[in-house]
């Protein structure tokens, strides 16, 4: 069996109220995600999904949990350490595309290669082959502004996936979609992620879409829960 992605034991969450007292979102979480593994993650807003996200990708020190990414321990690592992995091992899609809009398509993928020292020629060549296997082969030196919404969101995954992360999370990535066009991103995330063999976190309230996913699990007073759509 094939080593997991991600590994994560025993994450607490405490934020401080206004009036002194502290508020426990996360109670000590674990989850593991596989290679080539969507897991969605549903619940209510205020559960602590972006939480478990911020801690997951780095964003936020972890100091009372133990969270191994592709097989290295970040439980102690400093920012240093952290910034590179956030550079190297995880990609992520947030709901808004954030796109730099003086770069084409192609340029805003090669960008965070060419900030890692790859080659302008080699980073272009896999910004092509990640536009073109997310059906964007016409659109690459368009700008954002000449995209359409849809089209957007699926640079911002192949720019999520340029440097080869082992990780991919995503927070609400087809929640500025309609229907139709979320459900095609997110059939081109998948196709993806399944054909790189990479391990993904997706946080999202569209339970239609939380279905086509390989595992559900929600939040439920700061524990994870498995999902269960047939007893919904």
């Amino acid at each position: 069996m094939n080593k997991p992605v991600l590994s994560l034991k025993g994450l607490h969450r405490d934020y401080a109220l206004g009036d002194g007292r502290t508020l426990a979102v996360l109670k000590g979480v674990d989850l593991e995600v596989q290679p080539g593994e969507l897991v969605g993650l549903v619940g209510p807003s205020g559960s602590g999904k972006s939480s478990l996200l911020h801690a997951v990708g780095l964003l936020e020190a972890a100091p009372n949990a133990r969270l191994v990414i592709d097989g290295e321990d970040f439980h102690s690592a400093d920012e240093r350490k952290r910034t590179a992995a956030r550079l190297q091992k995880i990609g992520f899609v947030y709901q808004f595309h954030h796109l730099l809009p003086e770069y084409t398509a192609l340029g805003n993928v090669a960008l965070p290669q060419r900030i890692l020292g790859r080659p302008v020629k080699e980073a272009e060549a896999r910004a092509r082959q990640l536009l073109e296997a997310l059906g964007l082969g016409e659109r690459l030196d368009h700008l954002p502004a000449q995209l359409s919404g849809g089209e957007q969101q699926r640079v911002a995954v192949a720019r999520a996936l340029a440097n080869k992360p082992r990780l991919l999370l995503a927070d609400e990535p087809t929640g500025n979609l309609d229907p139709a066009t979320s459900q095609q991103v997110f059939d081109a995330l998948k196709a993806i992620i399944k054909e790189q063999g990479v391990g993904a976190l997706i946080a999202t309230h569209n339970l239609e879409l939380a279905r086509h996913m390989d595992r559900v699990v929600r939040l439920s007073d700061g524990q994870l829960v498995p999902m269960d759509f047939a007893a919904e």
